[in-house]
């Protein structure tokens, strides 16, 4: 059992709103920036000053950021970030079992568990069902409680995370940041498992690729094209599987 599970009895920091408002927004700004993201700052930053200052802050920092340096200089820099090095990689998975045959399982519980609340990822969705923007999604729109016990099954991939994007000095620290003020925080046993992480790598089963340490993103085989699918439109029949897709459309969340 991850060390890191007993944050699953926590009591969230945030009240539902603020929570669902923050996971969402910090969904939208970790995918790949859409073409219409320029449209909807403005409403991105009166979401983010609705927050509590410890996420709204960092994403309201962002935001800025955002528009100051514009829309392909912030692809070309996400492609960089995400892209092209495991050390920031958003599939929660690959921290704790690497390419190992112990990932594939863990993919498959990540879509039963989404299939347990009526959604299903498409086949021709872009993304494996632990990209971090995707479970975000599924707790500010779906499951909430369920997707709370996730992030914090995974709070130490998320840690290296965050800690990966701060030595490169990326702005989407502020992001992961703002994710971070959402959840409880690292102590005892969970820092002795992220210095076993630091020090360690992921499990080194490879799959046919470069098996150093964080050395490519392993769930891509190339540059990231855009996604287009979204969630499924609200007020589904109870029973109906949703289609979550890889991406959420940029606006406001919620």
């Amino acid at each position: 059992m991850m060390p890191w599970r007993r944050h699953r009895r926590s009591s969230p920091r945030f009240d539902a709103r603020a929570q669902a408002d923050a996971w969402q927004l910090c969904s939208l700004l970790l995918d790949y920036p859409r073409e219409d993201l320029p449209r909807h700052l403005a409403a991105l930053r009166e979401v983010a000053g609705g927050l509590p200052p410890s996420a709204g802050e960092p994403l309201s920092r962002f935001l800025e950021h955002a528009e100051a340096v514009g829309l392909s200089e912030l692809q070309r820099d996400y492609v960089d970030t995400f892209d092209v090095t495991r050390k920031c990689a958003l599939h929660l998975t690959y921290f704790l079992h690497g390419d190992t045959r112990n990932r594939g399982v863990a993919l498959v519980q990540f879509k039963q568990l989404y299939r347990q609340h009526g959604v299903e990822l498409g086949d021709a969705d872009a993304e494996l069902p632990d990209y971090l923007p995707v479970v975000l999604e599924f707790g500010a729109t779906v499951a909430p409680d369920t997707a709370w016990k996730v992030l914090n099954d995974h709070r130490v991939g998320i840690e290296l995370l965050r800690r990966a994007l701060d030595r490169r000095g990326s702005p989407w620290l502020d992001v992961v940041a703002a994710l971070r003020a959402t959840l409880p925080d690292l102590d005892g046993d969970d820092e002795q498992a992220l210095a076993r992480l630091i020090a360690q790598g992921p499990p080194q089963e490879t799959v046919g690729i470069d098996d150093a340490p964080y050395a490519m993103d392993p769930a891509l085989d190339g540059l990231r094209t855009p996604p287009t699918d979204g969630c499924a439109p609200p007020g589904s029949a109870p029973h109906t599987p949703q289609s979550l897709g890889s991406t959420i459309p940029v606006g406001a969340p919620r």
